[in-house]
């Protein structure tokens, strides 16, 4: 029966570890659609970065409550996950508590202890994130763009993180009894358990085959959800605790005000201020097949690789929106939105090539079809949205490179805009005046 167990496991793992690489390959696959960008340089500070704000989580003290319960949620459930070598070890070989035997009585005393108190400050923390998410009514939680879908994966995932923490005490709880029944051999130190889950099972008067029952399927449950979570993540926002540390690693360095320049527009301008260049000679290594360069972006294909990976580690929190002075004052831009749209556009994208072998054409594009040109207007591109977030996701790039799009390629834009361009075209100045006249202000 022994081995059956064994079997069983070794499968689970496999399929469960299969899926997700799968995934993760598709993800991939997906990111690849985009441009490619140099995000190479300064790779110290890079390093520096990830560590700081994807493993330090520095960013989350803006709100310090909702910031300490994330720390909480963070730190208990990646190291409680730890405990999955000591669990892969026993599923595989059949024995008990293998790290008791690497680390010592007394080190796997403590470590058993942490993980215990951890679960605790887990089940505490995702309870409070579940009443705030669902009854609280904090604004930027319960905004349409989260209705449906979003708000139900949210919740999925609060309750799913409680089942896994209660099945690990669950289980630690029928183990802590086995041990005094003399069942399984002593070890481990379980306070929270033993302080509060076992001794409503002793009194019970449980006998032994039930805490053996229990203690399994505890066991199984545990793995069986951490292999459901990780296949999970892929349909759901929490993608975010995987891609957050090549997001912030591949993160804009510059100024967060300073906006690319375009190359085709640099070239261009390079060539007017030259005298001796030939504006109408083709560059030595030009390709004559080559597509011109579009300006902007009115697609995903249009965008960088490492926008669409800001798409996928969007996490939803809304904390850029909850600052966007378009969105405070009624507007109808969402910065949260745009990432949602910009990820929703992705995965149809995606659906499209495994049904097709490759991408055909399917008639729709991000810019209308997935974002209005109303949400794009309305930006101030004030940057608060990507100061606000916790993983340095810069919807405002999207934005502009939409924009670019519309103002560039069509001509799309308020009669206001067009005369304010106009101006800076033919004054260098917004305002309808002659340029000798742009510092008459400081005599006044």
């Amino acid at each position: 029966m022994q081995y059956i167990d064994n079997i069983l496991f070794v499968v689970l793992l496999v399929a469960g570890i299969g899926l997700f690489v799968k995934s993760l390959k598709e993800i991939y696959r997906n990111i690849k659609l985009g441009k490619e960008i140099n995000r190479s340089d300064r790779r110290s500070e890079r390093w520096a970065t990830m560590t700081s704000v994807a493993l330090g989580q520095s960013k989350m003290g803006a709100r310090p409550i909702a910031g300490m319960l994330h720390v909480f949620v963070y730190v208990g459930f990646v190291i409680i996950n730890i405990e999955l070598l000591e669990i892969i070890v026993d599923g595989i070989f059949g024995t008990h508590r293998f790290l008791a035997s690497v680390l010592g009585e007394t080190l796997y005393k403590a470590f058993t202890a942490t993980l215990e108190i951890l679960a605790l400050l887990v089940v505490i923390a995702v309870v409070i994130f579940f009443i705030r998410r669902n009854f609280y009514g904090v604004r930027r939680l319960t905004m349409k763009e989260l209705f449906g879908w979003p708000k139900n994966d949210a919740n999925w995932i609060l309750v799913i993180e409680f089942a896994l923490m209660a099945a690990f005490l669950t289980m630690n709880s029928a183990d802590l009894l086995l041990q005094r029944a003399g069942v399984f051999p002593t070890h481990g130190y379980f306070p929270v358990s033993e302080a509060v889950f076992a001794p409503i099972m002793d009194w019970f008067s449980f006998g032994t085959p039930f805490l053996q029952f229990t203690e399994r399927a505890a066991w199984w449950f545990h793995i069986g959800g951490i292999v459901f979570f990780m296949n999970y993540l892929y349909y759901s926002k929490h993608l975010h605790i995987i891609f957050a540390f090549p997001n912030t690693w591949y993160a804009k360095l510059q100024p967060k005000g300073e906006l690319n320049n375009l190359e085709s527009v640099t070239k261009e301008i390079k060539l007017m201020m030259d005298p001796n260049a030939d504006p109408y000679a083709a560059p030595a290594d030009a390709d004559p097949n080559a597509v011109p360069e579009k300006f902007g972006a009115n697609d995903i294909f249009d965008l960088n690789q490492v926008q669409l990976l800001n798409a996928y580690t969007c996490t939803e929190c809304g904390r850029c929106t909850s600052v966007c002075p378009a969105n405070i004052t009624g507007k109808k831009l969402s910065p949260r939105k745009i990432m949602m749209d910009t990820r929703d556009r992705i995965e149809e994208v995606g659906r499209n090539i495994n049904k097709n072998g490759k991408f055909v054409d399917d008639g729709k594009k991000l810019l209308d079809d997935h974002i209005s040109r109303e949400e794009l207007r309305a930006c101030t591109t004030c940057n608060a949205c990507t100061e606000a977030c916790p993983v340095l996701i810069d919807p405002l790039s999207i934005i502009v490179d939409l924009r670019r799009y519309m103002i560039m390629e069509e001509s799309s834009m308020p009669h206001e805009w067009q005369l304010m361009l106009n101006n800076i075209e033919n004054n260098a100045a917004p305002w309808q005046y002659n340029q000798n006249d742009r510092l008459n202000w400081a005599n006044d």
